[in-house]
């Protein structure tokens, strides 16, 4: 009960960037245990003690969005009022991602290896899919790009409805595969400027750092913004109908306030595939 509530849900949404220090701290702790304690499955226990000590914030941070739902407050007031809640989840993920990222390129590799096998599979298997495809698929790029989006933005609105914050797990996960994705970018690509022109021009080439974390960050903001307001979507239904509050005037107003969300996450899914196939590519490590 120490390591969950370092932070009480009115300071989230107040100091809402706080919460990146907090998402690393979740993040060192979940990996500095799986690799303690269950070694041989710490890729997926490390995501899941993460969200473990995320969960608490999360669920309260959801409670509290619900109750500003039975104000009767204003739809666009209402939005606003759920983007301070969304500034939290953001900030959380990055603290997450970043953590994920420095653990796997500061980690011996045996360790690395061990540590994130299961993140590691998962983006050889996304690579494989793409090899060989030129440009000129875009189009078909896009639309495999934005299904695949959509349905994990249906699983993250399913668990926070059926969990209340089941999205957050998704959401660790991600950030997990992400951080993982840009470690091992940084990894090799400082190996391979050691190797060819030696260790002491590598700092000139850390510049290679904030280009592997802008390639995902040009699409995955708002990819990972739709997916917690979807989450957040979820939640707040999830709260209301736990609460008894089904079939009230205030409950319809929670299903039109979650309406609106999904459409935001919809509208930000879109921008984030259009992002993912038209921009990020330009992006070059070189």
């Amino acid at each position: 009960m120490v390591v969950e509530n370092l932070v009480e849900t009115r300071t989230a949404e107040k100091h809402p960037w706080r919460l990146i220090l907090l998402g690393a701290l979740y993040t060192v702790i979940g990996c500095f245990l799986a690799v303690w304690v269950f070694q041989s499955h710490a890729s997926i226990v490390s995501v899941f003690l993460t969200t473990l000590a995320a969960v608490p914030l999360m669920y309260n941070v959801i409670k509290f969005e619900e109750s500003k739902d039975l104000q009767d407050l204003e739809e666009k007031f209402l939005i606003k009022e759920h983007g301070k809640a969304l500034k939290a989840f953001i900030a959380l993920f990055i603290g997450m991602t970043l953590a994920f990222s420095t653990i796997y390129i500061l980690m011996p590799s045996p360790k690395a290896d061990l540590l994130f096998k299961a993140q590691q599979e998962t983006i050889s298997a996304i690579n494989s899919k793409v090899v060989g495809q030129s440009v000129s698929f875009t189009s078909n790029a896009f639309v495999k790009i934005l299904s695949n989006n959509v349905k994990v933005l249906l699983f993250a609105f399913l668990f926070s409805f059926l969990y209340g914050f089941g999205a957050i797990f998704i959401l660790t996960w991600n950030a997990s595969v992400i951080g993982t994705a840009i470690g091992n970018v940084v990894k090799v690509k400082i190996m391979s400027i050691a190797s060819t022109m030696g260790a002491v021009k590598i700092a000139n080439y850390f510049a290679v750092i904030p280009l592997a974390v802008l390639r995902y960050a040009i699409h995955g903001v708002p990819e990972i913004l739709a997916y917690f307001t979807a989450g957040l979507a979820g939640g707040i239904v999830s709260v209301a109908v736990i609460r008894h509050e089904w079939g009230s005037r205030k409950f319809e107003h929670i299903i039109l306030d979650s309406a609106d969300l999904l459409l935001l996450s919809f509208a930000l899914l879109l921008i984030a595939a259009v992002l993912e196939v038209f921009v990020t590519p330009l992006v070059s490590y070189l």
